[in-house]
C-alpha cells in the first residue's frame, strides 16, 4: 500500500466469521466501509458502521437499513436489472472515493457459487484499475499478481504465514509465464502456468515468508491456513490470516 493511501472495506452477504477470527490489522487504519446490498447485516454483526451501503436491497433487512439510515448513513439504491454485482458496484464506488487499499470480506460462502465467482472475478478488475484488492476470511486470503512492468521486471508479491500453509498459484484469465518463486515447497524457476492444469494448486510455505513473482499475465494466488482445514487443532485456534 502506498504510503497515505486510503484503506476501505467491502463487506459482502457471504459468510463472514466472527470479528475474533480475522486477523486484527483487516481493521485497522480502515478509513472507509462500504456495504453490498445485506452486507449492510454483516457490518452491524461485526459492529461496524458503513459509510455507504449500495445495492438494489433485495436481500437486505429492511429493519436494519433503517437502523443505519436513521444513523445517518448513506444508502445507495439501485436498480434490481443492472449489469454489475452488489460487490462491485461497492468496489467501484469504494475506488470513487479514493480508496486505493481494497479488503472484501463476505465475498465467499453465500449461496450461490456464481457469486463467489463473480467476486473472485473482480480481483482482476481491481488489479486493472491499479487498486490492491483482496478477499479475506478467517481461512484464506486471495489477490491476483499482475506480471510485467514498464522495466520488464517481473512482478513480485511477499506471502507470510505459517510454514505449511497452503499456497496455490493459478493462471487467472490466460497462461502466466516467468512464474518463479522463494520458500515454497515446489519450487518454479521463470516457468509458465497454464490455463487447465492444475500444477500450482497445493504448494506450501517453507518459512514464515515466501516470494511469488510473475513476468507476464495474472497469477490468482490463494493462502489456506493449513490449521483452518484440520478441525480437531481449529476448534478454539485464535489463529487469522493476512
Amino acid at each position: 500500500m502506498h504510503q497515505g493511501s486510503l484503506k476501505a472495506l467491502l463487506v459482502g452477504n457471504g459468510r463472514v466469521p466472527p470479528r475474533s477470527r480475522l486477523a486484527a490489522h483487516v481493521f485497522d487504519d480502515v478509513g472507509l466501509i462500504v456495504a453490498a446490498d445485506a452486507g449492510a447485516s454483516r457490518c452491524l454483526e461485526l459492529g461496524l458502521r458503513p459509510d455507504l451501503v449500495v445495492g438494489d436491497l433485495d436481500s437486505a433487512d429492511p429493519a436494519d437499513i433503517q437502523v443505519l439510515e436513521r444513523a445517518g448513513v448513506e444508502i445507495r439504491r439501485v436498480p434490481a436489472e443492472k449489469d454489475e454485482s452488489d460487490l462491485e458496484l461497492a468496489l467501484r464506488a469504494a475506488i470513487e472515493r479514493g480508496a486505493r487499499r481494497v479488503i472484501a470480506l463476505g465475498a465467499l460462502g453465500g449461496p450461490r457459487v456464481e457469486h463467489a465467482l463473480a467476486a473472485i472475478w473482480l480481483l482482476a478488475l481491481g488489479a486493472g484499475m491499479g487498486v490492491d484488492l483482496s478477499i479475506v476470511d478467517d481461512r484464506s486470503a486471495l489477490w491476483v499478481l499482475v506480471g510485467g512492468s514498464a522495466a520488464g521486471a517481473p512482478s513480485r508479491v511477499e506471502i507470510t504465514g505459517t510454514p505449511g500453509d497452503f499456497v496455490s498459484l493459478f493462471p487467472f484469465g490466460g497462461d502466466a509465464e516467468g512464474v518463479s518463486t522463494v520458500g515454497l515447497r515446489y519450487p518454479l524457476h521463470d516457468e509458465p502456468l497454464r490455463v487447465g492444469p492444475s500444477r500450482g494448486l497445493s504448494n506450501e510455505l517453507l518459512d514464515p515468508a515466501a516470494m511469488v513473482s510473475c513476468r507476464e499475465g495474472r497469477l490468482l494466488i490463494v493462502h489456506t491456513r493449513r490449521s483452518a482445514t484440520e478441525p480437531a487443532r481449529e476448534q478454539g485456534s485464535e489463529e487469522s490470516i493476512r
